[in-house]
């Protein structure tokens, strides 16, 4: 079955629900590509700690933004938009349909609604800033910078993870070039507007369920060898400190080589940690507007939710 129009089909949900999987199988039977939606899976060489989609699954179908930017490159929500709709306007052009397949919210209602606009004119003032965040991030640490931020953006900091130190900093800047909150400016933008015709499904699963996955795929993680993967990526010479290496998962097998946790205590926090980011993500998804909720489980109705869905909002057609 051939779709045909300019739209796009969003699969999102928690980690380890099952994506991938069901994105193959959606892929193949509509014939679409996919758009990778996952802040960690644009990152070289970061391939088992992210779950990142195997050779043999991309030789099944053309996947896009996977491995584009080194772990010592700067990539964000604006950066993300920009490849993306680069890869949609050239699928489109060729009368593909793309499905964004990812569970990083941010990117995703990016890409949907556009970003937060941020004033920000004076570049010296705000690189001043920036310069002054990095050297207290070092010597105040992240948690000093973090109950800052509660005090001056409660609202932002209610939504972020303790450890996200790329938005923490980014709400204290803004309050700082400003004098606003970062929330504020949210607020006024709304991300009303819709960029893209499109329809949209999160995948969930019963919570205990889920919980399982999670404990059995971290598990099958270091069975495929998550830790020598994370003392390559070192002995390449990147630093620890980097960003996408201080996320879940790395972040722990780093203090296990560094002596600092076991590595049966690093598993049991990478656990944890992943099952805690999987309740931010229904969290989060419960407040974006569109999506359809749809069991895991249930592949054959979600393949005609997707089928009924698509013939509601775009020009749809069948070639045999």
């Amino acid at each position: 079955m051939k779709l045909s129009g300019k739209f796009i089909v969003i699969l999102s949900g928690p980690t380890a629900v099952g994506k991938t999987e069901v994105a193959l199988e959606i892929a193949q039977a509509f014939g679409m590509e996919i758009v990778n939606a996952d802040s960690l899976q644009v990152y070289r060489f970061l391939d088992i700690g992210t779950a990142k989609p195997t050779e043999e699954e991309r030789r099944l179908v053309p996947h896009h933004l996977i491995d584009v930017v080194n772990p010592d490159e700067n990539f964000d929500a604006g950066t993300y938009q920009e490849m993306a709709d680069d890869v949609i306007q050239k699928l489109w052009n060729r009368g593909v349909v793309p499905l964004v397949v990812g569970g990083t919210g941010l990117y995703i209602r990016a890409l949907t609604r556009g970003i937060c606009q941020i004033p920000d004119d004076d570049h010296s003032r705000k690189d001043q800033i920036r310069r002054e965040l990095k050297l207290r991030l070092q010597e105040d640490g992240l948690a000093t910078l973090y109950q800052e931020l509660r005090k001056v953006d409660p609202e932002l900091a209610a939504s972020l993870h303790s450890s996200d130190t790329q938005r923490i900093l980014r709400g204290l800047e803004v309050f700082l070039l400003t004098g606003k909150p970062l929330s504020y400016f949210q607020k006024q933008h709304r991300f009303a507007s819709e960029r893209y015709h499109s329809v949209k499904i999160f995948l969930y699963r019963d919570k205990q369920e889920l919980a399982k996955r999670i404990e059995l795929r971290v598990l099958e993680m270091i069975e495929r060898g998550l830790c020598e993967e994370v003392i390559k990526i070192l002995n390449m010479g990147y630093s620890p400190d980097l960003k996408p290496l201080q996320s879940i998962g790395y972040r722990q097998i780093i203090e296990h080589l560094e002596g600092r946790m076991s590595l049966d205590d690093a598993i049991r926090d990478i656990q944890l940690e992943t099952k805690r980011y999987a309740k931010r993500q229904f969290t989060w998804f419960r407040k974006e507007p569109g999506f359809q909720w749809i069991d895991a489980n249930r592949r054959d109705y979600l393949l005609q939710i997707l089928k009924n869905s698509i013939k509601k909002t775009v020009f749809f057609h069948q070639k045999t």
